[in-house]
């Protein structure tokens, strides 16, 4: 009886390391609502009524990794971390940089893109050669964006010109309207490729991480996409992502 006893309590304790990992499984949304702005690409886009972009195929991985499916919810950039806050969303998967005062209220994954903010310039323009020469020019950023701050702070001499849309600030430099466009690295060397009218600078602006928000009361699922992030990198697939929206470095 003894024996018996003995064999039932080590099965119990054997038995409790995989009972909590189920339950923190659980915590995990059989089904995450993730909020993107698909105006960024190659990042985020729409084509054909469909989501495209790194972010789309990278975090879709992820969430078949973990088991959750994907609902996504089309958002405007400067909405997408109070989505988070009045628990309409669950992540937020869009190009988003990680940062002190986002981390107040919202929680972010490891770091899964190094981006950084660069300049954009009509081809043919000598007047801007370096972040230097911005001062008592005309810059088009996005509402919302950490850019519009960090040339507030950085740049007093600028002249910002807000617009809601990542594509309007290149149509502003292409109307006359501003000289120049400060934005994310990513968006900002595809859309010069695409446009075959614009450059962007090699000096950056910043070199700076780009995270998956997620909402403060959801922790388990901070650590399962971690896990999963880890998991694409090990067996290959964020490279094969990477390589199809950036190209092999």
């Amino acid at each position: 009886m003894k024996k018996l006893l003995t064999r039932i309590c080590l099965i119990t304790m054997i038995a409790l390391p995989s009972l909590a990992s189920v339950a923190q499984a659980d915590d995990v949304p059989a089904t995450l609502r993730v909020a993107i702005d698909p105006t960024f690409p190659p990042m985020e886009f729409t084509s054909d009524g469909q989501l495209q972009g790194f972010d789309v195929d990278l975090f879709n991985a992820i969430a078949e990794r973990m088991g959750s499916q994907v609902e996504w919810i089309n958002t405007e950039f400067k909405g997408l971390v109070p989505s988070l806050i009045a628990k309409r969303a669950d992540v937020v998967a869009s190009a988003i940089y990680i940062t002190e005062d986002r981390a107040k209220v919202v929680d972010f994954s490891d770091a899964y893109f190094n981006s950084g903010l660069v300049i954009v310039k009509k081809k043919g323009d000598e007047t801007i050669q370096g972040p230097k020469d911005l001062d008592g020019k005309r810059v088009a950023l996005q509402t919302g964006t950490k850019s519009v701050q960090f040339m507030t702070d950085n740049f007093p001499d600028v002249t910002r010109v807000e617009v809601e849309k990542n594509n309007q600030m290149f149509d502003m430099v292409i109307a006359g309207r501003a000289d120049a466009v400060v934005t994310g690295k990513p968006f900002a060397r595809f859309y010069a490729t695409k446009r075959g009218n614009m450059s962007v600078l090699n000096e950056q602006l910043t070199t700076e991480p780009y995270g998956y928000a997620v909402r403060k009361d959801l922790p388990a699922v901070t650590t399962a996409i971690n896990e999963a992030l880890d998991a694409l990198k090990a067996d290959g697939t964020y490279q094969k992502i990477t390589e199809k929206w950036f190209g092999a470095e």
